[in-house]
């Protein structure tokens, strides 16, 4: 057994269907190995670094409206959302963006008297295509991509997930578990600038990142208005970055939105609870873009279920009298 297989590599990679930051093994392979696997036009590129003559590489066309991720097509990892694909008029699979930093690999590339910018699958090293600085907002990138080195896989509806903050993440989970027709739960962190935090960096609150209860949930048994209705209750929204004993910006009460129309529904829902003068006023819930998830550790995970203890947090709602 050589050493790379005994003591395989650990990297972080964006899972971007599950919206979450996760370690995964390197995957290294012979090129023998990676023949086996690979169809002849794949390997050329994927391993031999060639690129297809523009216009002849069949992309994978999503049906209307169709969500899906394009993945690296040697290993599965996500590379691209579909919603950030372009025309670009060259001939090759443009995108002005990947799914996160973490699943590429980018290498200067001075072969053939060029100065180009190599975009490598993180994962598996496999050869994508180039990186130019000619795309459109908002990065400004346009990732040129060899069709064969990529597939297209379809997403399940997004609808079906939703993400919270309300104070300490050990009662939120606990609270939402009760919830009948919440299929999954995990605590993380969302809503910060620095990549893969730990919970002593978000305790800091130096991160920007909240602590957060991302759930799947059914909705033929449960709806989004239904979890929103039960946030409001299981927190106090009109206080600011405190929830009970707990202070700090990473306790703060927000709805992280992952379609239009949980922002419309979350924004409805807010409105509608500062109508009823049943809170205390103003209501400093944030409503924000679901952006990445980073699971907290393990020990994090259904605490109190661990433990045996009940929930100390997180208080309930505060109504005025």
């Amino acid at each position: 057994m050589n050493e790379s297989a005994a003591n395989p590599q650990k990297i972080k990679i964006f899972n971007a269907s599950a919206n979450r930051v996760e370690e995964v093994e390197k995957i290294l392979k012979t090129d023998a190995e990676w023949r086996k696997i690979l169809t002849a036009e794949e390997f050329s590129i994927l391993r031999l670094k060639g690129t297809e003559i523009p216009f002849t590489g069949q992309c994978a066309i999503p049906k209307k409206k169709e969500k899906g991720i394009y993945q690296c097509a040697a290993c599965g990892t996500d590379l691209f959302k579909v919603e950030t694909k372009f025309e670009s008029g060259t001939g090759w699979p443009s995108f002005f963006q990947p799914v996160s930093e973490l699943n590429l690999l980018l290498r200067p590339d001075n072969s053939f008297g060029m100065q180009r910018m190599e975009a490598l699958c993180a994962r598996c090293d496999g050869h994508l295509g180039h990186v130019f600085d000619d795309g459109p907002p908002p990065s400004g990138k346009r990732y040129c991509i060899n069709a064969v080195a990529i597939k297209f896989k379809k997403t399940p509806d997004p609808h079906h997930e939703a993400a919270f903050g309300a104070g300490c993440f050990w009662g939120v989970e606990a609270a939402f578990r009760k919830v009948k027709g919440v299929v999954t739960t995990e605590v993380g962190y969302m809503g910060g600038t620095s990549k893969n935090p730990t919970y002593e960096e978000v305790c800091s609150g130096g991160t920007g990142h909240a602590e957060t209860v991302r759930l799947e949930y059914d909705p033929d048994t449960v709806s989004y208005e239904d979890l929103l209705n039960y946030f409001w209750h299981i927190h106090d929204p009109g206080s600011l970055n405190r929830q009970g004993p707990d202070i700090g910006s990473q306790y703060r009460s927000v709805i992280f939105y992952y379609t239009p129309e949980q922002k419309r529904a979350a924004e409805a829902s807010k409105r509608e609870l500062e109508a009823s003068g049943k809170v205390k006023m103003p209501v400093v819930t944030e409503i924000a873009p679901a952006g990445e998830f980073y699971r907290a550790e393990e020990y994090h995970q259904r605490y109190h279920e661990k433990h045996g203890n009940l929930p100390s947090c997180p208080v309930p709602l505060k109504r005025e009298r």
